[in-house]
Order: C-alpha cells, then structure tokens, then sequence
C-alpha cells in the first residue's frame, strides 16, 4: 500500500463567514445547520491531529474516500451513532454525546408521581 503524507488545506473560517454573510439567506441556513458544522469541525480537527487522510480514515473504518468525505460535509446527511464510532475509532478518539439543558428553560424533569423503581 502506498503511504500517502496529509498536508491540510489552510482555511480562514472567520474570512469566510464574513464573505458568505454577504449572501441573503446565508445567515439563515448556517444558523440552522449549527449542531452540524460543530461536529463537523470536531471531526476534521480530530483527523487533522490523527495525521490521517481521508483514504487511511475510509481504509480504518471499512469504507471509501467519498463516504467520509460525505461524513465531513455538514448538511448532506446526518450520521449514524455507529458511523460516528467507527469514525471516532479510525483516528484515535473517544466519542463523547451529552445533553446540555438549555440555558432558562423551566423545563424540569419531575417524577409527576409515579414512583421510580431503585436497585
């Protein structure tokens, strides 16, 4: 197999935003996609420090260079929870899914009296 050597594109994401902002409706979309261009970034740093290509990343997880390129393109589709593992696995990393309760909102979770089973 030939090793090949990754060499990541430079990308000056503040420029681009301010470019693309210009654009009507463009603040729309990217406000409504958020949760996917943050995981989408996650990703690209974690390969980027993996020092893996998309090829070694598609050859780690059992795949093809354009399925993890799709899986790093935010918007195309949304990954499954095992497609993301085996991500995660290929370049060294642990994935870690939380809940983060919004910030204000009165939405408690309350037993509502039914009895909760311990042990």
């Amino acid at each position: 197999m030939v090793e090949l050597k990754y060499e990541p594109v430079s990308h000056d994401h503040k420029a681009f935003l301010k470019n693309a902002q210009k654009r009507e409706g463009f603040n729309k979309a990217y406000n409504d996609l958020e949760e996917e261009y943050t995981l989408v970034r996650e990703m690209l740093s974690a390969r980027s420090n993996s020092g893996l290509t998309q090829e070694a990343v598609a050859e780690l997880m059992g795949t093809t260079k354009s399925a993890v390129s799709r899986l790093e393109s935010a918007g195309k589709h949304a990954p499954s929870l095992t497609t993301l593992k085996k991500y995660a696995q290929a370049v060294g990393c642990d994935l870690k899914i939380k809940f983060i309760p919004k910030s204000g909102s009165a939405a408690k979770h309350e037993t509502g009296g039914v009895k909760q089973r311990t042990g």
